[in-house]
């Protein structure tokens, strides 16, 4: 009664809200007030203005670049997915995604929706926010530049990373002089175009290397910190070339040029030895997200837009200011990763995007339609690999390094990726490069991001001999290996309690390693080391109160799945323990509208069923990554469903088919770490019909007697599975349990589900 009341007063006041409103427009009508009611009445009178106002109001600025902006999202997000898959950084899908948005595809195909999208007038709109998204993924970039690493390794750092950097400088020298007597017209000065082609060569895209050291495992290598000390060396060496440039170009000759390096010298010091201080005595006061209160931030902020404010007055480009600011924060880890996580989101998933459609845009493909300019672009692309690979990893043979960690320096340092797009961007707006250049050095920017994981991969097969795998110095030389793969401290504290049942008393004949997998897009180098001490923690306070040893993995990738099946299968595991995952759509009205959500919009799933890894529309029982590691894992896996799991005393085992057969060895294992009291539950007569299941259960009855017992009933009573600790099924079991909506499935306890 009380719903329809609350229903009929709001139908009520909303009639009389519409009565009111059509009142006032027939009045003012007849009061000459022609221009609003008649313009309302006529769009109303005529079904085909009906939508009118919509595409009014969506030729506004402000709805053309949000309709640019979902749309952006949408396309990066895809497309680096698609990337991610095949080994390839986020950050070329990106430009792709870009790319194809862009005049070489969108436009050259289908230049009506890419005019309607993306039309001439809104440009400088994405163009500017575009710019605010770099600023402040120039600021994270600055915040992740770790300089401590430098003093570790200086002598190597500073000579092969500034090497790394005046190798393809002076190479891009000499071949802008061959550019621009073929490609560059007369209005351009050749000093401008050749100092901002051979800075462009030079960079080195220090947050993409870092995250592919990372996910191969390469970071906590001598090698590594090397490498990131190297990038770090190069980068503050690039960046300061290009303030220098920019400051040469914008001025017009090195005289007035010379007034703006005076000024970007006091700019250095003032930020150096008077805002970092304070901003370093800022940070010791309010070290917590606890502390660090509005007002705090807004400081920090202040500090990054009047940097980058500066930059820009003076001469030498917002970015380098914002580039700065970052660097100059307190070196505390934990304030520098808060302020990374408060940016990064935006900066990189919401704005950084824009800038890659925006570059996408400027590159048109369809340029380069000449043989003569497709010959000048693979030379382009010969001369900085040459450059920057070969180069790099000479000097660094010439300064110790073996020729396996020669070449990993090289191929990290030669990716180019985000960072040469911006530096290339600046030069474009400066009027230094052409669109055909441009477009070159796009190309450029792409061929050495995407040659990295390729050339990293053949360097550790040509150096296998020399080489580890990660999971090889994991494996022991025991009778039973298990590997646990956790998302959550809490599930992994679970999963590592009923590993500890399976081996308690198998002491050195069983090993047991716990991983835990991050995805390399919210892993950045500066604080991996903080985020996997974290992430064991709780992990290592059990193992410890268990008296469990265990070893622990920890990496970063860009498909966590894939990675989780490789590593057990080439890790000579035995088992296979994880915590059962859940869907996006689960328990929401979106996914009772749409039931098939899971099994059809799901990317990984999409890719599997193209790849013909699983059925378009067959019936699935887990959630898709799950089902994904059952599918691609060669060895047994225990999916476990956790309600509190804690002692395992009390077990239940459902035998539903005959194959059921492979998980007694878990119960023999059950009995003898724990002592567990088992029971089966037989209500199909499975047991009495299958010979070698009945000789295999007396056969753990005589090695241990009393410990087993066999009841048939249908219906398992709530009653007795509450009072069970664990309940251990077979896949199979537990999909004909799930296909006949068996109502005992509401009343379980922990379970594991086994395959294999």
């Amino acid at each position: 009664m009380n719903v329809f009341r609350y229903i009929l007063f709001y139908a009520t006041t909303t009639c009389i809200l519409l009565l009111a409103i059509y009142w006032f427009v027939l009045v003012g009508n007849d009061m000459g007030y022609h221009g609003l009611s008649n313009t309302l009445l006529e769009e109303t009178n005529h079904s085909g203005h009906v939508i009118l106002p919509i595409i009014n109001n969506l030729q506004s600025p402000l709805s053309i670049l949000l309709l640019q902006i979902v749309i952006i999202i949408f396309a990066a997000r895809i497309i680096s997915w698609l990337f991610r898959k095949v080994g390839q950084p986020v950050v070329i899908g990106e430009i792709i995604a870009g790319i194809l948005l862009g005049p070489s595809l969108l436009g050259l195909h289908f230049p009506e929706i890419s005019n309607f999208i993306f039309p001439e007038s809104s440009l400088d709109n994405l163009h500017f926010v575009s710019q605010i998204g770099l600023v402040l993924f120039m600021f994270t970039v600055g915040l992740e530049l770790d300089l401590r690493v430098l003093k570790s390794s200086a002598r190597e750092a500073i000579v092969i990373g500034h090497a790394s950097a005046i190798i393809p400088f002076i190479a891009g020298l000499f071949l802008a002089g061959f550019l621009y007597q073929k490609f560059i017209p007369s209005d351009i000065s050749f000093i401008s175009f050749a100092l901002f082609f051979s800075i462009s060569m030079s960079v080195s895209a220090f947050p993409v290397l870092a995250r592919i050291a990372q996910e191969r495992a390469i970071h906590k290598t001598k090698t590594g910190t090397i490498v990131m000390a190297c990038a770090a060396s190069n980068d503050l060496l690039v960046w300061s070339l290009l303030a220098i440039i920019i400051s040469i170009i914008r001025s017009g000759s090195f005289m007035s040029a010379s007034f703006t390096m005076v000024y970007g010298i006091a700019f250095l010091f003032l930020m150096i030895k008077i805002i970092r201080p304070f901003l370093q005595r800022v940070g010791e006061l309010h070290p917590s997200k606890e502390n660090l209160s509005k007002p705090i931030v807004a400081i920090f902020f202040a500090t990054l837009i009047l940097s980058a404010f500066i930059a820009e007055l003076i001469g030498i480009h917002a970015l380098f200011g914002a580039f700065l600011a970052g660097a100059i924060m307190p070196e505390n880890v934990r304030f520098r990763i808060l302020f990374i996580e408060k940016i990064e989101d935006v900066a990189i998933v919401l704005l950084l995007p824009l800038f890659f459609v925006f570059t996408g845009l400027r590159t048109q493909i369809g340029l380069i339609d000449d043989p003569a300019i497709w010959k000048a672009t693979a030379i382009v692309v010969l001369v900085a690999i040459t450059g920057k690979l070969i180069g790099t990893a000479i000097i660094a043979r010439i300064f110790g390094q073996n020729l396996k960690d020669s070449l990993v320096l090289g191929t990290l340092l030669n990716t180019r990726g985000l960072m040469v797009l911006i530096i290339l961007n600046i030069g474009y707006d400066l009027g230094v490069f052409t669109s055909e250049i441009f477009t070159m050095m796009v190309i450029m920017a792409l061929a050495t991001t995407l040659m990295t994981s390729p050339v990293l991969s053949l360097i550790n097969k040509l150096f296998r001999s020399s080489t580890t795998h990660t999971t090889d110095t994991l494996r022991k030389n025991s009778n039973y290996n298990i590997l646990i793969s956790f998302a959550n401290p809490e599930m992994g504290k679970s999963l590592l309690r009923l590993a500890h049942s399976l081996v308690k008393k198998l002491h050195d004949n069983a090993s047991v390693t716990v991983m835990h997998l991050a995805l390399s897009s919210e892993i950045h180098q500066y604080n991996a080391q903080l985020y996997e001490s974290e992430a064991f923690d709780e992990i290592l306070n059990e193992s410890r109160y268990l008296n469990q040893k265990i070893s622990t993995l920890f990496k970063s990738s860009g498909d966590i799945i894939t990675e989780i099946t490789e590593i057990a299968n080439k890790g000579k595991y035995d088992l296979l323990l994880i915590g059962i995952g859940k869907s996006i759509f689960e328990g929401t009205l979106l996914g009772k509208m749409l039931g098939f959500t899971t099994r059809i919009i799901n990317p990984d799933r999409i890719f599997n069923q193209v790849m013909g890894r699983e059925p378009l529309f067959g019936h699935h029982h887990f959630d898709p990554k799950t089902e994904a590691i059952l599918s691609k894992s060669n060895i047994s896996v225990g999916i476990l469903i956790d309600k509190g799991l804690n002692d395992i005393h009390l077990v239940v085992v459902p035998i539903l088919c005959d194959s059921d057969l492979s998980i007694l060895k878990f119960v023999q294992k059950l009995i003898w770490n724990t002592n567990a009291q088992v029971t089966f539950i037989d209500p199909l007569n499975v047991i009495e019909n299958n010979f070698h299941l009945k000789e295999s259960i007396t056969r753990i009855e005589q090695i241990a007697p009393n410990h087993i017992r066999i009841i048939k009933e249908s219906n398992f009573t709530d009653a007795f599975l509450t009072k069970q600790n664990l309940m251990l099924i077979s896949t199979l079991s537990w999909k004909k349990a799930i296909n006949k909506k068996s109502e005992w499935l509401k009343c379980i306890p922990s379970t594991l589900i086994i395959s294999g």
